[in-house]
């Protein structure tokens, strides 16, 4: 599952990016799941700068807790307001804000790394169950119906 993070609310957001692209790169369970996003322009018409994204390639097992832990981090140690928002390939969102986070006690940040993470999962679940669904629905349309004549082949009867 491909997610991207999107840092807003920044002075510089390019810098803060990379500053976050840098900080997930240090942990050693995100650092082979980081993937290189390209800088997306701004919509036709509309006002603002590019964005620079942060693109991880999650799997299903405890990584997600690792990101969750990791970004509720670097928003605590940043100056200034910043906002994270993690897009979900079915186009849902997770944000945290530096300011929710900031003044937290080592309790109250593992409950709020232990949300983002549990967001995160429970989309991938429903993303892999959609999958699945979508497979079996091929492979059932692929096998012919029972009762249906199939052309005469080596080895079964009438040949």
């Amino acid at each position: 599952m491909r997610i991207t993070l999107v840092v807003s609310d920044a002075d510089d957001v390019r810098s803060s990016t990379s500053d976050l692209r840098q900080w997930l790169g240090r942990d050693p369970e995100l650092r082979p799941r980081m993937a290189r996003a390209a800088i997306t322009a701004p919509e036709p018409g509309s006002m603002g700068a590019a964005q620079e994204l942060v693109s991880l390639v999650l799997e299903p097992g405890g990584v997600a807790a690792t990101l969750g832990a990791a970004l509720v981090a670097w928003l605590q140690n940043r100056r200034g307001n910043r906002t994270v928002t993690i897009t979900l390939p079915d186009g849902t969102s997770v944000t945290v804000a530096s300011e929710r986070v900031r003044g937290l006690t080592a309790e109250g940040t593992g409950e709020v790394a232990a949300q983002v993470a549990e967001s995160i999962r429970q989309r991938a679940v429903t993303a892999r169950e959609s999958e699945q669904t979508q497979e079996e629905e091929s492979s059932d349309r692929a096998v012919p119906a029972e009762g249906t004549d199939l052309p005469d082949q080596p080895g079964r009867a009438g040949t």
